[in-house]
């Protein structure tokens, strides 16, 4: 049906900017031109409103899928239009002998300009607010270059592009879930408690795993947060770790949970399983790309940078987040427990409980292209120290328990740090992030946790 819509848009705005040559052509009335314009200007405006036919014109996927269709009918007319405009002037007018008027020329192009214009403003506008997968990137650089033409129409096809690989994935994840959530794929035992990394917080609007908790919930999964501060001494937050877990079990009378954590988090999850007395309401324990072995480029950052800057930077931090929720934040001290020598001192303090089932995931970037800032630069400043890395964390470091799942991808982009929760929302080809997550909590599953 998409096509159809297609072909009557189209239909309808060549029409539209080619009414007053049909009517020089066929000699027709002025009542009956009026009458047959406002029937095509209102079939104009029921298309701008909805281009495409049982398409959920007014979903986020609908919205998008009617921009790129509303862009595309653009440009078509507008193509279709410009070969008209020359067989008038070369065949049609001579034919009837007749000249017209500068100003009926420059009146033709006017509304052609106007119904175009609507019609790309209204796709854009439809494309920029409701497409995830553009970015900021393409949004930017059309905005740069849509007067230059050639330019223009490549980089618009490359839009369009994205926006329609975006809605077929989705469409297709849709389709896939609905018969998954029957069987209720990622209903385990115990809840999942996702447990964030240093310098986040849980926010309401802004999910620091992006898609992954929805996509989680479509499939059957009780889905919680630890909501500990975003930094602070590993043991502090492990404290506020270990409370939030308890105040979760008494309110859903759950006896344990399945922690899932990122980065820092899970070496805040260790200490309060082992150090803290939470492991016997914990199942298990999943570590994104956590820095169990330290971070060998903070070592070197905290030698070399100065005290005063360090001191600077803390206040600052700390009075942000004091004033974004943060109870008690210290910038220093949560960067100061992912060194080197304070995870080694870690590691032998803090032993696995052997109750509690451990796993471990990690990921690395294949170069400087693979993420965008600042995680670009931060991978050539950790590539120096511990080679292969995500953009933060040296992979030896991210291994840890039983079992050491490495995320890997065929092309050339990999994986960084932020991509392992989704940060950016971005699709990445050959690595779909939310499947990722669907099938670890499926296993955890099937593992009877």
């Amino acid at each position: 049906m998409v096509w159809l819509g297609k072909l009557f848009g189209i239909f309808i705005v060549v029409a539209l900017t080619n009414f007053d040559v049909l009517k020089i052509s066929i000699n027709m009335g002025w009542p009956i031109f009026i009458a047959m314009f406002i029937v095509l200007s209102l079939c104009f405006i029921a298309i701008n409103i909805v281009p495409n036919w049982k398409k959920q014109n007014f979903s986020r996927l609908g919205i998008m899928l009617g921009g790129e269709t509303l862009i595309e009918i653009c440009v078509i007319s507008f193509t279709l239009d410009l070969i008209l405009g020359i067989s008038y002037l070369i065949i049609l007018f001579p034919k009837l002998s007749f000249v017209p008027p500068i100003w009926g020329i420059v009146v033709h192009i006017l509304v052609c300009i106007l119904f175009m214009g609507i019609l790309a403003l209204n796709g854009f506008i439809r494309m920029y607010v409701s497409s995830v997968q553009l970015g900021i990137k393409w949004r930017i650089i059309f905005l740069i270059f849509w007067w230059v033409p050639i330019i223009n129409l490549v980089f618009l096809h490359k839009i369009c592009k994205i926006v329609r690989d975006e809605y077929d994935f989705e469409i297709e994840k849709k389709e896939q879930n609905k018969i998954r959530s029957i069987n209720e794929t990622c209903k385990t035992k115990y809840p999942i408690v996702l447990v964030h990394g240093v310098f986040f917080r849980d926010r309401k609007y802004f999910n620091y795993w992006g898609r992954v908790p929805k996509e989680l919930k479509i499939n059957g999964a009780d889905i919680y947060y630890g909501e500990q501060q975003s930094a602070a001494k590993t043991k502090d937050a492990a404290a506020e770790l270990k409370k939030n877990i308890m105040q979760i079990i008494e309110k859903t009378g759950c006896e344990k949970v399945n922690i899932i954590a990122h980065s820092k988090g899970g070496l805040e999850s260790r200490y309060a399983i082992s150090s803290l007395g939470l492991s016997p309401y914990v199942a298990s324990l999943t570590t994104i790309n956590t820095p169990h072995r330290g971070c060998a480029f903070v070592d070197w950052l905290l030698e070399k940078m100065p005290k005063c800057f360090c001191s600077w930077l803390t206040r600052r931090y700390n009075n942000i987040m004091k004033r974004l929720g943060d109870t008690n934040p210290d910038f220093y001290a949560a960067i100061c427990d992912l060194t080197s020598k304070h995870c080694e001192i870690f590691n032998r303090e803090v032993q696995d409980v052997s109750d509690v089932f451990y796993q471990s995931v990690g990921s690395k970037m294949k170069g400087f292209l693979s993420a965008p800032f600042p995680q670009n630069l931060s991978y050539l400043f950790v590539h120096f120290f511990e080679k292969e890395n995500d953009g933060l964390v040296g992979i030896n470091s991210m291994k840890w328990g039983s079992h050491f799942h490495f995320v890997s991808t065929t092309e050339n982009q990999g994986i960084s740090h932020g991509d392992m929760i989704d940060l950016n929302r971005k699709n990445l080809h050959g690595f779909d992030v939310r499947e990722f997550y669907v099938e670890l909590v499926r296993e955890l599953k099937n593992k009877g946790f």
